[in-house]
């Protein structure tokens, strides 16, 4: 894109808005070197960010950039081997942190936007978690050394506390003693890096030592005692050590950081890209922007487009349309009527649009993808420079001629003004078909009513017109498409008093072609008034059809509510019903398994298990909401081989080895595999999932829960202990536990001979016996499975 059309345009406007913005270097970066794209692919890719700029900073506040300063200098130190400093090693340190925060906060959102662009832009992010830790440690914000940068520069720095503490106590002797009467001052200060006193002249072998300096006067001397010397002495030895063990440090996270600086300087021009973004986001909802559609075939259509120079309370908007059924617009109108910031609109709202900005226009706005826009647009100048602004403007024109295209967009405003009306309305006559041989498309403004004949008659060219409202004398500002624009000399004359007679004379001198032109003007213009009070009629109508729709749409929203809210109803009633009998039939089945204890393999568990399925099959499920995060989550419940799984009837986890059938997998539970129907299954949440967005993936595993390896039976009735017994024993053996411990306590010894019975009879315990006295003795029962 040529440089002349940003700036006739102001361009660099829009680029100074987007760098009030920006909060880093890179960002800065991007908006300085912003230009228009002309490849539809990247275009649309610009405005999808934007876009999901503009969704972040609306729901989220925006993508969470802090100020950050340009590191590349520092990197190119560090490749050569320097050693940085601390502030420095302060702003990599603030770039680090930022890919964290920001690697986190979009993967927060994953099941909540669905970015376009940005998940694309996070995937470019490197992260560096222990040199982002140990440079946080190290240095703080504004880039000084912390105590924990290293062992020993902690201890150097707990050694100077220390002896600025017994300076600072010395000198409390001479400040607040007998012998605060020889100073100036009682106070403590510092020359030379050394603590003094400030010791009238007077007396200045009162105290010995060695004297650092005196005032302008003469009058104070600042002494460092002969007690202190000493103790300044070592605490000057302690700061060297501090500042050579601090150049140390520094060396050492310079060091660290050199295999990484391809990568930090990655991640610092990423960031600025969402600076850039996040820049573009609230310049859109300053302006009230819109996302334009963007259209291959240059058919450009701005609904109610207003220029993002002007303040948009004052600014009339417009509905711009060139390319679909004409390349050429031809516009007239009365000066200061709009004509040359309708052009502006046009040409800066489509430099926009191809900089992937948004619009200060309505939605479904659509912009073309040209390869040049051209502009030959001038502030009308006096009348003795005339011939110099008509000779510019035929220059400027020329040259855009000679690098026109038919995928070009030209503007010219006031074509053919500064010279004699005949030839030049000649003249941008013929300049019109030059642009119209090309292909090329064009928007003109002229006052020569020439060319209203010529936007007339020509194929794929339009007349458009300013608005004048002759009532008020005053323009409207208003684009009006399909009509040319009226000379309203005679009736502003007379409105503003000029007799009749007068006005006829003039008139009858101008030719029959211009009565013609205006009569055709006249005409088309009653034509879109009538066209005009039929589309309000229409809108009317379409009102009362829509007051129609929403209300019949209300009642069925009612019906269908009430109709689910009864079906509903009927669900909790079977359900209730299915409860109750659920409720028996487990009943049932607990006594089975009493059956079970004294008659041993009369029932078996598989048939347990089948009737317990069979009547939970009987409850219906509550209807989930049809969104986007339910579908995701019924996803994320899908089972698949290698899952981690709940048995519900067993209540162990285990692993999905093979699905036999839609009804039914095979599960391993510990040493077991057993054959279990889809519907008793239940995904269990790894208790640590890696991200898919993280340039390294970590994996953790975790391992099965299973019962406690003790069970109390203390405090319970016979039966329901047995029961829990039998229950509790086919847990322990699916877990593979070696031995477990029953509690029974003493009591009446009827729990305990029930245990011991239950455990003689089952063909899975190895051994059985009371626990050592330290564990329990003969109130609880340790058991060893086979």
């Amino acid at each position: 894109m040529n440089n002349k059309i940003l700036k006739t345009l102001e361009y660099d406007k829009i680029q100074q808005a987007l760098l009030s913005q920006v909060v880093t270097a890179k960002g800065r970066q991007l908006v300085q070197n912003m230009v228009p794209l002309t490849d539809p692919v990247a275009v649309q890719r610009a405005l999808d960010e934007t876009a999901d700029g503009a969704s972040a900073l609306r729901l989220k506040g925006g993508i969470p950039v802090p100020q950050l300063e340009n590191i590349d200098p520092a990197l190119k130190r560090v490749d050569i081997g320097a050693v940085l400093n601390g502030q420095e090693l302060a702003s990599i340190s603030r770039v680090l942190q930022t890919v964290s925060a920001i690697d986190k906060f979009l993967t927060d959102l994953q099941d909540q936007i669905d970015f376009r662009q940005l998940y694309t832009l996070q995937e470019e992010l490197t992260a560096l978690p222990q040199l982002s830790r140990r440079l946080k440690t190290a240095v703080d914000p504004e880039g000084t050394l912390t105590d924990e940068a290293s062992p020993e520069l902690h201890g150097i720095r707990e050694q100077i506390k220390r002896i600025e503490s017994d300076i600072r106590s010395k000198m409390a002797e001479y400040t607040r003693g007998a012998q605060s009467k020889y100073l100036s001052d009682p106070i403590v200060t510092i020359r030379d890096d050394r603590y003094v006193i400030p010791v009238k002249a007077a007396y200045r072998g009162k105290f010995g030592g060695v004297v650092h300096d005196q005032s302008a006067t003469g009058q104070t001397l600042f002494v460092e005692p002969q007690a202190i010397v000493a103790l300044n002495n070592r605490l000057r030895e302690a700061q060297m050590a501090e500042t050579a063990e601090v150049n140390r440090v520094l060396a050492e996270l310079s060091n660290e950081l050199a295999p990484y600086t391809g990568q930090i300087k990655a991640n610092a021009a990423v960031l600025g890209h969402f600076d850039f973004i996040n820049a573009k986001a609230k310049l859109a909802k300053n302006q009230k922007a819109t996302e334009p559609l963007v259209s291959s075939d240059n058919d450009v259509l701005l609904r109610q487009a207003r220029h993002p120079l002007i303040d948009r309370h004052q600014v009339v908007g417009n509905d711009i349309p060139l390319g679909a059924d004409y390349q050429a617009m031809v516009i007239t109108g009365p000066n200061t009527g709009g004509k040359t910031i309708t052009l502006k609109t046009l040409g800066l709202l489509q430099l926009m649009g191809q900089s992937g900005l948004f619009i200060p226009a309505d939605d479904e706005s659509r912009i073309g993808i040209f390869d040049e826009v051209f502009a030959d647009i001038g502030d009308e100048q006096s009348i003795e420079q005339n011939l110099s602004t008509f000779s510019a403007h035929m220059d400027n024109i020329v040259h855009i001629l000679k690098q026109l295209s038919h995928n070009s967009l030209v503007l010219f405003d006031e074509l053919g003004a500064g010279t004699d009306p005949q030839e030049g309305a000649a003249l941008a006559i013929a300049i019109l078909d030059a642009v119209g041989e090309i292909g090329a498309y064009v928007v003109a403004t002229t006052h020569y009513p020439e060319l209203k004949l010529y936007g007339y008659n020509t194929p794929k060219t339009i007349n458009a017109s300013m608005e004048f409202d002759s009532k008020t004398l005053q323009p409207t500002y208003r684009l009006l498409v399909g009509v040319p624009g009226r000379s309203n000399a005679f009736d502003i004359s007379m409105r503003l008093g000029l007799p009749q007679p007068i006005v006829d004379r003039a008139k009858s001198m101008i030719s029959s072609d211009s009565h013609e032109l205006n009569n055709m003007i006249s005409d088309l213009e009653r034509q879109r008034k009538a066209a005009e009070n039929a589309r309000v009629a229409a809108q009317r109508q379409l009102a009362d059809a829509q007051s129609l729709h929403d209300e019949l749409a209300d009642a069925y929203k009612a019906f269908t509510t009430e109709r689910d809210a009864q079906l509903q109803q009927a669900k909790e009633k079977a359900n209730a019903m299915v409860d109750k009998a659920q409720a028996k039939a487990d009943k049932i089945i607990k006594q089975l398994r009493q059956m079970q204890l004294t008659n041993p393999g009369s029932v078996k568990e598989n048939q347990l298990i089948a009737a317990r399925t069979a009547l939970k099959r009987l409850h219906q499920d509550e209807p989930l909401q049809k969104n986007r995060v339910l579908r995701r989550e019924r996803e994320k419940q899908a089972l698949h081989v290698g899952d981690e799984v709940k048995v519900a009837s067993y209540d162990q986890t285990g692993t999905l080895l093979e699905q036999f059938d839609k009804d039914h997998w095979q599960v391993q539970m510990g040493i077991l595999k057993m054959k279990v129907p889809t519907s008793e299954l239940e995904k269990v949440k790894p208790s640590k999932q890696a991200s898919t967005q993280r340039p390294v993936v970590k994996v953790s595993g975790g391992g099965m829960s299973g019962p406690s390896t003790t069970l109390d039976l203390r405090g319970e009735r016979y039966e329901q202990a047995m029961a829990d017994l039998d229950q509790y024993i086919d847990a322990a053996l699916l877990a593979g536990y070696p031995s477990v411990t029953i509690i029974h306590g003493l009591g009446t010894g009827a729990i305990r001979n029930g245990v011991t019975q239950y455990l003689k009879r089952n063909r899975q315990v190895k051994n059985f016996g009371f626990a050592p006295q330290n564990a329990g003795g003969s109130g609880a029962t340790i058991v060893n499975f086979k």
